[in-house]
């Protein structure tokens, strides 16, 4: 019998890239509201109730919103948004992390899809905090650069108007003011005593990001080199089929550059450890729309299924 999936927000960046990602799949059954319904919250109500799984591709207060339409709670519930991923009650779909992380996962009936930079964040901070390698008190800091897809359909609009403004034709920071959406997972998940220092920067290519941590290594509570801690996150890692580590002599480390874009189409995340014995940075490359948003999504849905936990996405 084909599981029937309902994506409440499906004319967004995510909810195209997930429905996108169905198109091959004999096991899923997509249920389609009509265009005019799709803000009616008595069709949305409808067409949850209908559904074994509901995708919510949508801004945080009309995904509150689908939550509270779902009355039934064997309809399962992954959640893309912001709005559930500190909340009681939601599992956090990064499986990776542990045991406890996956096996939430796989049993949940409300599932939250990372934040893509804290996805890349968390991925990196919390193996050195569970293996008391970084203190929960240690002031981190964290610099990142995206594509901009992540910005939503009038970002996209923007970059690729034939008469942009000179400034998208450049690297731009945001977030000045220390509020990023991401910064309250990325310190509840992670268990740090601090919200950390975070730079985003979006750049003028279509996906990919890569999202980095600075470390003084005296800071530590281990001594540690970039090669000890690649072979810490290597065996943290292992048979996790959606992260990779990167090896000791990796050339694109070795050349000294990490480009955004660099694994941009690909579904899984790889790592990096570079710098020296006194600083250490470690770097998390992978695309904002994969690991980072619809192929997360779609990987908590398969481990849920019990499925080949790679079905419809690309490794």
């Amino acid at each position: 019998m084909k599981t029937k999936v309902f994506i409440d927000g499906s004319e967004g960046t995510t909810g195209l890239r997930i429905n996108e990602r169905f198109q091959n799949r004999g096991d899923i059954e997509l249920l389609h509201i009509s265009p005019e319904l799709r803000k009616d919250p008595g069709e949305r109500k409808k067409m949850i109730h209908a559904s074994d799984i509901t995708f919510l591709c949508l801004p945080d207060e009309a995904a509150r919103e689908s939550v509270a339409l779902a009355e039934d709670e064997d309809v399962i519930i992954i959640d893309a948004s912001t709005a559930h991923r500190t909340e009681p009650g939601w599992a956090y779909g990064l499986p990776e992390l542990s045991k406890e992380h996956r096996e939430a996962v796989k049993k949940g009936r409300r599932i939250a899809v990372p934040g893509c930079y804290a996805t890349g964040f968390i991925s990196l901070v919390y193996p050195l905090i569970a293996g008391g390698i970084l203190p929960k008190e240690y002031p981190v800091s964290s610099f990142a650069i995206s594509g901009y897809s992540g910005a939503g359909k009038k970002t996209i609009a923007a970059y690729e108007n034939e008469n942009r403004p000179k400034e998208l034709s450049s690297g731009r920071e945001y977030a000045l003011t220390q509020q990023h959406k991401h910064l309250k997972e990325m310190q509840k998940i992670t268990g740090l005593a601090r919200i950390p220092l975070f730079s985003p920067i979006i750049d003028d290519y279509y996906s990919g990001m890569v999202v980095s941590v600075q470390l003084y290594a005296d800071l530590l509570a281990k001594e540690e080199t970039p090669e000890t801690l690649l072979h810490y996150y290597a065996e943290y890692y292992q048979n996790q089929r959606f992260i990779q580590v990167s090896d000791a002599d990796d050339e694109i480390a070795a050349g000294g550059f990490l480009a955004g874009n660099g694994l941009s189409g690909w579904d899984g995340l790889k790592v990096y450890v570079t710098g020296n014995e006194e600083r250490i940075v470690v770097s998390s490359q992978f695309d904002n729309l994969g690991k980072g948003a619809s192929g997360a999504a779609i990987q908590c849905m398969n481990i849920i299924l019990g499925c080949d936990e790679a079905a419809g996405l690309d490794l």
